[in-house]
């Protein structure tokens, strides 16, 4: 166990081999290191805050500038990059991959085999799934969680379903059910969520895209 963070409180538990990068802060009541031996090494990088009641398993990768809400769970075998906030009650199970840049807020469901390339934005109450036929004998084996694409965004209370791509610069209106694959650059919205116009049409992401693109 080694911890190189300027700011862990006496009642935080390191448990495990833990590496944290310096500049970091680790609040009250936080578990970093949750689970057993057997699943390898918690790296987190320089200049994280990880604040109160939030668990974090061994045996994931996160990058520089990593910060939580209150009460995060974050499972093992997941890969995050740079510069990644997670919202408070937010949910990452195991074997996620989530770029650099990503923004969780509160009370997100992210469950196994999630990908979130850099930039996307996910917004309060956002369920992704991954189990097609629940509790079905191969559920397990069947398991595939949604793919958003860079600088997606999904808006408030979204439910996505197994094995969707949202594709990049696509947006999901609050409250949608996403049944099919959305493509890029393209708002969606209903249930089940339905192509409205391109987000270039929109003068605000217009701006942005046009920034990003030169």
């Amino acid at each position: 166990m080694e911890s190189e963070g300027d700011g862990l409180h006496s009642t935080a538990l390191l448990s495990g081999d833990v590496v944290i990068g310096h500049g970091s802060t680790v609040e009250a009541f936080c578990i970093l290191g949750a689970g057993s031996g057997s699943l390898g090494q918690l790296v987190i990088g320089t200049g994280a805050h990880i604040r109160s009641h939030s668990v974090i398993y061994l045996g994931s990768e996160i990058g520089q500038g990593f910060q939580t809400g209150h009460g995060v769970l974050l499972r093992e075998s997941n890969t995050i990059g740079d510069a990644v906030s997670v919202g408070s009650h937010t949910v990452v199970e195991h074997h996620v991959r989530i770029g650099s840049g990503v923004r969780l807020h509160s009370n997100v469901f992210v469950p196994e085999y999630s990908v979130l390339e850099d930039e996307c934005w996910i917004g309060p109450n956002v369920v992704f799934t991954n189990a097609r036929y629940p509790r079905s004998s191969r559920t397990k084996e069947l398991l595939r969680g949604p793919l958003i694409g860079r600088s997606a965004k999904i808006g408030a209370n979204v439910t996505i379903l197994p094995g969707i791509t949202v594709g990049s610069d696509a947006l999901v209106g609050a409250g949608s059910v996403v049944t099919r694959d959305v493509d890029p650059g393209i708002i969606v919205a209903g249930n089940p969520a339905r192509p409205l116009r391109r987000v270039d049409e929109v003068e605000d992401y217009a701006i942005l895209l046009n920034i990003s693109n030169t």
